[in-house]
């Protein structure tokens, strides 16, 4: 590890949280490098990309570019549309942050002989007994915490959190107060940055475009690399998986045809929604199963589970999460969370016994783990029961 200076790499976006982020960077003192990195450009857009710039510029600070569109594409897109083939929920912001961008941001910084690395993201950090953690942020409608789960202590002991402290909307009265109409009034990103809004349209498009889907092709990931291995051997053979994607039948738990449906991989676990069919009850998704092309349909107690298993998984402090009974667990980054006992199994899968049901559980989804604020790490979802 180099000496530690207050020199710091900041991923700006282009967006009002970045942005804000390199104006708090410098008001506390630290000489700040702005990196963009060019991961996918949504209907080819290059606007960020002048926004970042102009703002670098205006602050008087160095700004970069760095073009991971290829390793993206790769890592995220691909891993993406595989677990959708795999008839899995897929969790890309996730993987996204943990094996791709804050490694990145490391790694730049290593060659640039900076110690500190910083986003936008609204978390906070501390250090207790010589361990680093994440907590949550000021503004718990913005916080991000669920997202940074696989981030271990060579990261977290670098990383500066400059948005964690205020909220959004002191976000936007800051940059205004500074002159930075245009930062301030941005709007808010929403959903996955390569399909901010419905998954299935994106998924379409990308198997239109594809007629070989990538499962044989080794996908160059340091960690979590199990992640997306497990999910080339379930998609099988490409053109197996593509000629899945058709039409096939809802049923329910016995079995018996309901009603014909899109393809398995445009339907969730939990699922209500858009699925096309009038029945005189509600119904949700509660399995899909790739090799039938069938979506199992049932009421919403059926999809209640006490007990689930992770694969990647991730602790900060193995003593403050395993066995105890008050760990917090969530499985969505807003507005949820259950209490949960945390134990290693002999195959070393972290097992979440759940103290109280919860329903919509779905195989590829994240889990994470919270304790006394603190962000103490978080699984990739193998099944539940």
């Amino acid at each position: 590890m180099m000496e530690e200076n207050k020199r710091v790499l900041l991923g700006m976006s282009g967006g009002t949280d970045s942005s804000v982020a390199a104006m708090r960077l410098l008001e506390a003192g630290y000489e700040v490098i702005g990196v963009t990195f060019r991961f996918y450009e949504l209907n080819g857009s290059t606007e960020y990309l002048e926004d970042a710039r102009n703002l670098a510029e205006r602050l008087g600070i160095r700004h970069i570019t760095y073009d991971a569109r290829e390793i993206f594409s790769k890592q995220i897109i691909d891993y993406f549309v595989q677990e959708y083939l795999a008839g899995r929920t897929p969790v890309p912001c996730t993987l996204c942050n943990n094996y791709l961008k804050w490694p990145l941001l490391a790694r730049i910084a290593d060659e640039m002989g900076v110690f500190y690395i910083a986003t936008g993201h609204y978390a906070q950090n501390i250090q207790l007994n010589n361990t680093f953690y994440i907590t949550y942020a000021a503004d718990s409608d913005k916080d991000q915490t669920f997202f940074l789960w696989g981030l271990k202590q060579d990261i977290l002991c670098r990383m500066l959190l400059p948005m964690g402290n205020i909220t959004k909307v002191e976000a936007r009265a800051w940059a205004a107060e500074h002159g930075f109409r245009k930062v301030a009034t941005k709007k808010d990103s929403i959903g996955v940055c390569f399909c901010p809004m419905d998954y299935r349209t994106f998924l379409k498009n990308w198997l239109a475009q594809n007629s070989v889907v990538l499962a044989g092709e080794k996908l160059m990931m340091e960690e979590g690399q199990s992640l997306v291995e497990d999910c080339q051997r379930l998609v099988g053979s490409s053109q197996a998986g593509l000629n899945k994607v058709k039409r096939g039948r809802f049923v329910d738990e016995k079995g018996d045809f309901i009603a014909w449906h899109e393809g398995y991989p445009f339907y969730t676990i939990g699922q209500r929604r858009g699925l096309g069919i009038h029945l005189n009850r509600p119904v949700f998704v509660k399995e899909i199963n790739p090799e039938k092309n069938e979506v199992v349909l049932a009421s919403l107690s059926a999809l209640e589970k006490t007990e689930m298993w992770l694969k990647d998984w991730n602790l900060v402090n193995q003593e403050r999460t395993l066995g105890h009974s008050d760990i917090i667990v969530k499985i969505r980054y807003r507005k949820q969370e259950n209490h949960a006992t945390i134990t290693i199994t002999p195959d070393h899968l972290l097992h979440v016994q759940l103290h109280e049901p919860l329903t919509a559980i779905a195989p590829g989804q994240a889990a994470a783990f919270y304790k006394d604020g603190l962000l103490l790490g978080g699984g990739i979802i193998v099944n539940a029961r």
